[in-house]
């Protein structure tokens, strides 16, 4: 009998632990989708803003562009107005600067096209810069990370001023990161807050950073990064993400 139950105990505990190592490995491929899951999200938040930034431009430029033809379809009528008011064959004059922009439109005819000529292009430069952004972000969505390094470094050669040009240099850090090329993942996180100060990038590259020392074992550098996105940013998810970080060091006594 005793024979037996130490025999059962051996399977119970085998059974146990092959259990354990399908739990371990279940949540790790969950948490791989998720992490999949968060940096597609945060491109979508990326891609949306760039939409936003680049529609507040354009309506920008089209109001100030309709500004400087009223004014000059009002200055050109005004002049004709006081020198032949009868030429116009009694119609009657423009109305003052208030006047609406369908009323404007309407008395200036012609004049209005001839005007809006020299107005604003559509920026076809911004499609195109979406479109290769995009695609090298699903090349790292799909965990194709080499082939997204070289998607992100074509992007930016290619469009060095685009307003999507720092999301994608963090991106290519990102995509070393996880291919575990953590000098060159270090070098791009830096190169986001070096070269685009006010990019909405800084907090997650500079938390990144620390994470690149910490891997690269350059302990008091991860420190002090980390200590200023902790300090900085302290109410975003990358502060949070520091303080743990930091735990984590203190704890292994770094």
């Amino acid at each position: 009998m005793q024979i037996k139950l130490n025999d059962l105990d051996t399977r119970l505990t085998r059974i146990e632990r092959v259990m354990s190592n399908n739990s371990l490995l279940e949540i790790s491929n969950q948490m791989g989708a998720l992490q999949a899951d968060l940096r597609s999200m945060h491109n979508d938040i990326d891609v949306l803003n760039h939409g936003l930034d680049t529609s507040r431009k354009q309506q920008h430029d089209l109001y100030a562009d309709l500004d400087q033809r009223l004014k000059a379809l009002e200055s050109r009528a005004g002049a004709a107005g006081g020198s032949a008011p009868a030429a116009a064959g009694g119609a009657m004059p423009p109305g003052p600067p208030g006047s609406t922009v369908l009323g404007a439109a309407a008395t200036a005819g012609p004049a209005a096209a001839d005007a809006g000529a020299g107005g604003p292009a559509p920026n076809a430069a911004g499609a195109a810069d979406t479109v290769s952004y995009q695609a090298a972000f699903a090349l790292l969505k799909n965990s194709q990370y080499d082939q997204a390094i070289r998607a992100f470094q074509s992007f930016l050669g290619t469009y060095p001023s685009s307003p999507l040009a720092d999301n994608a240099q963090y991106w290519l850090g990102e995509a070393y990161y996880v291919n575990r090329a953590f000098p060159e993942a270090l070098a791009a996180f830096q190169k986001v807050i070096d070269k685009y100060p006010q990019s909405r990038k800084i907090p997650d590259a500079l938390l990144k950073v620390g994470y690149c020392d910490y891997e690269l074992k350059q302990f008091q550098a991860a420190k002090d990064s980390l200590t200023q996105v902790q300090a900085k940013y302290a109410d975003t998810p990358a502060g949070h993400l520091a303080q743990q970080r930091l735990e984590k060091i203190a704890a292994e006594n770094h």
